[in-house]
């Protein structure tokens, strides 16, 4: 599926380097549901720009199901993210003018796939994700619950590969967090979806089955969730952040 494989990424001129990471390699096998954690300015968010093609690597490489990303021409990344990579975003992002059925099937649209084809898709995502009764209403007239999930349809609808979100819950109240998180693993558990996500929040990576934390560039730090509750997770999570150092209110 996805290996990152020791790279690196420079900022600056020659006289003033800023290395934002440092050699960091790990695999991301099909079905996971990793979250990446760590203070700011640990480099979190530059590797998920680095893996989303948003931003490009110094040194090292990065493939996605045996392909490498790094040496893909200009010209192919707009197909590539559209075809290998969904985007969770945390104020949806959907179309005012659009159905929730086509904001769901748009990337679909997009690559030009068979309007029959496209809309047994959007059914079927739609059915799962329990939103077929407002797949013909306009996202003004749903709730926000709904919206939430219909952008989370739309960003696995076209066969993505791999889901990427970037603090995701960064912007919403508690109940909606959790009810966005809660989307996010029944599309990693009952419909095969690979989620990698990027938070600062011990509560929301909690939900993963892996989490990985960064400090100075570098993984500090891993913990598998494997048979273990999710409040017994989360806990272990606070532990590591402790021993990044500084104040725990940083990072959480």
């Amino acid at each position: 599926m996805l290996q990152v494989k020791n790279i690196e990424k420079y900022y600056g001129s020659k006289n003033h380097v800023t290395k934002a990471l440092d050699r960091i390699s790990f695999d991301v096998a099909d079905g996971e549901f990793i979250a990446i954690m760590g203070a700011s300015g640990s480099g979190k968010t530059t590797l998920l720009n680095c893996i989303s093609t948003i931003d490009t690597v110094s040194a090292g490489d990065i493939l996605l199901d045996g392909k490498s990303i790094a040496e893909l021409p200009a010209e192919e990344l707009a197909g590539f993210r559209r075809k290998k990579l969904g985007f969770v975003f945390q104020d949806f992002n959907l179309l005012d003018t659009l159905t929730i059925e086509e904001n769901i099937g748009l990337a679909l649209s997009i690559n030009h796939s068979n309007p029959q084809s496209v809309k047994k898709k959007v059914d079927e995502v739609a059915q799962k994700l329990g939103i077929s009764d407002v797949l013909n209403k306009f996202p003004y007239q749903v709730s926000g619950g709904q919206k939430q999930r219909a952008a989370c349809g739309r960003a696995m609808a076209a066969g993505q590969s791999l889901l990427l979100a970037d603090e995701p819950t960064g912007a919403l109240d508690s109940k909606s967090s959790k009810n966005l998180l809660e989307i996010m693993t029944q599309m990693n558990k009952e419909m095969g979806a690979t989620i990698l996500m990027v938070t600062h929040d011990a509560y929301s990576a909690s939900y993963a089955g892996r989490v990985l934390f960064l400090k100075d560039g570098r993984i500090f730090n891993e913990l598998l969730r494997g048979e273990r509750t999710r409040a017994v997770f989360y806990h272990e999570i606070l532990d590591v952040l402790a021993l990044l150092g500084g104040d725990i209110s940083d990072v959480i």
